[in-house]
C-alpha cells in the first residue's frame, strides 16, 4: 500500500493511505536512508511504501524519492541530521521581534538552509499586535532587510486577525511548514488559521521570556482539501547540515548575485581583493547582520558554538 506519512511521534508514524484511510504503522529494521545519516529516518511529508502483516501491524518498507526538505544539524549528535519535514512546496517561518526575540542569526541559518534544499519561505512576523514604538521599527527594519533581498514578508497576528486571510490564501493548494522558535506563536496561528484543529497554545515563561514547548511532534493537518500544513516542534537553534564552506556563500541570495563580480572564483568574501560582496558590505548593500551570520556558518562546526552566538 502506498501513502503520505502525515503524524511523527518517536518510533511510531502514521500514514494516510490513497483511499484516505490512515494507518499506524513503525519503520521495518534497520531502516536508513541512503547517503543521510539522519536521527529520524522517516519523516513527516513522506511518500512512504506500507506492509500490513496478518497480526493486523503496519510496517514502513520504503521511501519514494524527495523532492526536497528541511534539514538542521541534530541538537546533540553533531555528524548527524534532523530532517523537519519532506515534499514541501513552502515554508513559512514564524519569527518576532519581541517576547521571545528571534535572533538574525536564527532566521539567516534557516534561510540558508531552505535555500540549500530548494524550499521557498515565506517569513511571517508575528504578535504585531502587542509591540511598543521601538519593537515596530525594529520590525520595519527587519522586513526591509529580508523584502530587499527577495522573501515575501507578512505581518501576522492570531489575537487580532492581522494577515490572517492572506495567509490562508497563501496556504491554499499548497504543502506548508509551519517553524519558528518556541513560544513565537505557531499553534496560536494554527488556531486562527483553522480553529478546528485545536492545537494547543502555550504560556510564555514570565521568567525567561522564552516559549515553553507546546508542540511535541510533528504532524499534517489538511486544512482545505489540497491544503496542508505541517506543524513542527519548536526549535531552540538551526545548526547548518552537510554545507562546505565554498557553497555557504551560495545559499545566502545577495551574496551570490554579487560573487559573480569577485575577482576569484573560489573567494570566501572573507579577506581577499577584489571581492564584490566586502565591497557591498562597506558600502551599506548588504546587512551586517546578514554579513555575521554568514561568517558564524563558515566558522562554526559544532551546536555549542552557533546557539551561544543566540
Amino acid at each position: 500500500m502506498k501513502g503520505v506519512v502525515i503524524r511523527s511521534a518517536g518510533s511510531v508514524y502514521t500514514a494516510r493511505l490513497d483511499g484516505g484511510a490512515l494507518v499506524e504503522c513503525r519503520v521495518k529494521g534497520n531502516f536508513r536512508l541512503k547517503g543521510i545519516k539522519s536521527t529520524n529516518p522517516v519523516v513527516v511529508g513522506d511518500h512512504v511504501n506500507i506492509e500490513v502483516r496478518n497480526d493486523g501491524t503496519a510496517y514502513i518498507t520504503e521511501i519514494m524519492p524527495r523532492s526536497n526538505y528541511i534539514v538542521r544539524k541534530a541538537s546533540n549528535l553533531s555528524k548527524q541530521s534532523h530532517i523537519l519535514a519532506a515534499n514541501l512546496d513552502q515554508c513559512f517561518l514564524v519569527v518576532t521581534v519581541n517576547h521571545p526575540v528571534t535572533s538574525t542569526t536564527f532566521i539567516d541559518r534557516f534561510l540558508a538552509s531552505a535555500e540549500a534544499y530548494r524550499v521557498p519561505v515565506v517569513i511571517l512576523f508575528n504578535k504585531v499586535d502587542i509591540y511598543n514604538q521601538a519593537d515596530s521599527e525594529e520590525l520595519d527594519y527587519l522586513i526591509s532587510l529580508y523584502e530587499s533581498i527577495g522573501y515575501h514578508c507578512l505581518r501576522t497576528s492570531a489575537e487580532d486577525g492581522t494577515g490572517i486571510d492572506e495567509l490562508k490564501e497563501l496556504m491554499r493548494d499548497k504543502v506548508s511548514l509551519l517553524a519558528g522558535n518556541s513560544g513565537v506563536g505557531k499553534s496560536s496561528l494554527v488556531n486562527a488559521i483553522s480553529p478546528s484543529i485545536g492545537a494547543k497554545v502555550g504560556e510564555i515563561s514570565r521568567i525567561h521570556d522564552t516559549g515553553m514547548h507546546t508542540t511535541t511532534y510533528t504532524e499534517m493537518f489538511e486544512l482545505l482539501p489540497g491544503s496542508f500544513l505541517v506543524d513542527t516542534p519548536g526549535v531552540k537553534g538551526f545548526g547548518s547540515y552537510d554545507m562546505e564552506a565554498e557553497e555557504i556563500a551560495h545559499y545566502f541570495v545577495e551574496f551570490f548575485e554579487l560573487s559573480c563580480d569577485c575577482r576569484y572564483s573560489n573567494c570566501t568574501h572573507t579577506h581577499e581583493p577584489g571581492c564584490a560582496v566586502l565591497a557591498a558590505l562597506e558600502q551599506g548593500h548588504i546587512a551586517p547582520t546578514r554579513y555575521q551570520s554568514y561568517l558564524s556558518m563558515l566558522e562554526d562546526k559544532d551546536e555549542g558554538k552557533y546557539r551561544a552566538a543566540e
